[in-house]
């Protein structure tokens, strides 16, 4: 089924719109879910509840892209899941993202870093943009939904080795870019 019929079930307030949305967007949902989380269990909560956040949100919310909408969602949740589990060392998968981003990322700590958080996220945001597509997907595949290198390797046709010096590559350049920006990295 079309996103935008789907969108229609969900306006018409059709519970169809969930069954709908399991049968298109169950499957990758669950694979972001699960890549924060490490967890099955875990992942299916958090699409179930994403599919609950979707249902209050749409309408009145009409999503651009249903997929982006709802991975957004479910990853949020995964998030959430996983901070209120991180004292308990459960999801050694998000620690390993983290820590390959602690290099260029500046530290949170300071106020006042924290209220420039738009700024930041603009930043980043121009950084991504001046990126070639490539690279761009490459980069929110590992860092946003946590997709493992041996499966970006899979699926790209290229070694993991590869994959991981090009991602060096651009954590290097990510973290020049902020430092330019006026967030340099803090030891």
């Amino acid at each position: 089924m079309e996103d935008s019929a789907i969108i229609r079930l969900y306006f018409a307030r059709d519970e169809a719109a969930i069954r709908e949305t399991e049968a298109k967007y169950g499957a990758y949902c669950r694979r972001v879910a699960l890549n924060v989380l490490g967890s099955a269990e875990d992942a299916e909560e958090c699409v179930s509840d994403a599919w609950h956040r979707a249902w209050e949100k749409i309408p009145p919310l009409i999503p651009v892209s249903l997929r982006a909408f709802l991975a957004k969602l479910t990853r949020d949740r995964a998030l959430s899941r996983w901070r209120a589990g991180r004292a308990q060392k459960r999801y050694a998968g998000m620690e390993l993202l983290l820590s390959e981003l602690e290099d260029c990322l500046p530290a949170a700590s300071d106020p006042q870093r924290e209220a420039e958080g738009a700024e930041l996220a603009e930043l980043i945001d121009g950084w991504l943009a001046g990126l070639e597509k490539e690279d761009r997907v490459l980069f929110l595949q590992r860092y946003f939904y946590g997709e493992a290198v041996k499966e970006l390797a899979r699926d790209s046709g290229k070694s993991a080795a590869q994959l991981s010096q090009k991602l060096l590559r651009l954590r290097k350049s990510l973290k020049k870019a902020l430092e330019e920006g006026g967030y340099p990295y803090d030891e």
